[in-house]
């Protein structure tokens, strides 16, 4: 049994939580960080049309990969300590919710936590990624509050 649990800033801990409670022992555990490549391609597009073809070591888009996968990194660590069992973890960059869905084929479980509203019950609590992944995902789903909806 394969159980993927999307790794995201901010609602992780939840997810591994969540993981831990409900995967079998014997479960393979893949860790998943997703980071999108559309912000990056967005700096190297500014700085392009903005300053010219300058210098690539200059380009404010190299140093946001580079920070996105050091903080992908980060994340996956963080998330594997919390686990406290073998697991993989996974990087990808693209379109977050492509590679999630992508990532969870043939998966027996996919962990996510809400990324929209969280502060309301109901369909808000989702955000555009979030309910992509839900529509998509052919493996069934949990999908977690990363904190109590009733504060």
């Amino acid at each position: 049994m394969a159980v993927v649990v999307w790794i995201t800033e901010g609602t992780w801990p939840a997810c591994v939580d969540a993981a831990r409670a409900h995967a079998p022992a014997r479960a393979d555990i893949v860790l998943l960080h997703v980071s999108d490549h559309d912000v990056a391609g967005v700096a190297h597009g500014a700085f392009a049309g903005l300053l010219g073809r300058g210098r690539p070591d200059h380009d404010p888009g190299t140093r946001l990969e580079d920070q996105a996968a050091s903080s992908g990194s980060r994340l996956l660590r963080a998330a594997a300590e919390r686990l406290d069992r073998e697991c993989t973890l996974v990087e990808r960059t693209g379109r977050v919710e492509h590679e999630v869905v992508a990532a969870a084929e043939g998966a027996e479980l996919l962990v996510l936590a809400r990324d929209g509203d969280r502060a309301h019950a109901g369909p808000r609590s989702l955000g555009p990624a979030g309910r992509f992944v839900v529509d998509h995902a052919a493996c069934p789903v949990l999908l977690v509050w990363p904190e109590s909806p009733h504060r």
